[in-house]
């Protein structure tokens, strides 16, 4: 049987203090044109502890700077293995950080076109309440965003990752 290649990517879940969530504006090419709000954050390089890629990636892609002490939490865990959903992968590996921050003006340091390279093309703040109660045609990632969030407000970090669908 042949291994699955999967991409390992590390996310920020910036809170600020009225509980809202960061999303990227996420409009993937090609003939579906899908649009997905996702939460700031790439693919980890090699020899790049996943704190180290999360730091670059906040930095490039909005502008935030994360604290080293203490080291954000790490509360959720995924994994999606379907063909197409990364360029050149079987699928991705997701791992979310939770960043809490007061609410600042983005301001990414990648120059417009490689900011748009990474197909991003808007960075909004969102309250939970609006991502659950959002009918456009937009995707979040994940699916169950705002439930997800919620829970994150109200419960705190957990213990271990959580496990997450897509």
């Amino acid at each position: 049987m042949a291994s699955v290649k999967l991409r390992h990517v590390v996310r920020g879940i910036v809170l600020d203090e009225d509980a809202r969530i960061l999303l990227c504006r996420f409009t993937v090419r090609g003939a579906t044109g899908t649009v997905v709000w996702a939460t700031p954050g790439e693919g980890i390089e090699p020899g790049e502890t996943p704190l180290a890629a999360l730091d670059r990636e906040l930095r490039e892609e909005v502008g935030l700077a994360v604290p080293a002490d203490p080291p954000p939490p790490h509360v959720w865990h995924q994994e999606v293995v379907a063909p197409g959903h990364a360029e050149g992968y079987d699928g991705v590996v997701n791992d979310y950080f939770l960043v809490r921050t007061a609410a600042f003006e983005t301001r990414s340091t990648l120059r417009d076109d490689r900011l748009a390279g990474e197909n991003i093309t808007a960075v909004e703040w969102w309250h939970p309440d609006e991502i659950a109660a959002y009918t456009g045609t937009d995707l979040f990632s994940p699916r169950d965003l705002a439930s997800r969030l919620t829970a994150l407000v109200s419960a705190g970090p957990p213990a271990r990752p959580v496990r997450l669908g897509l």
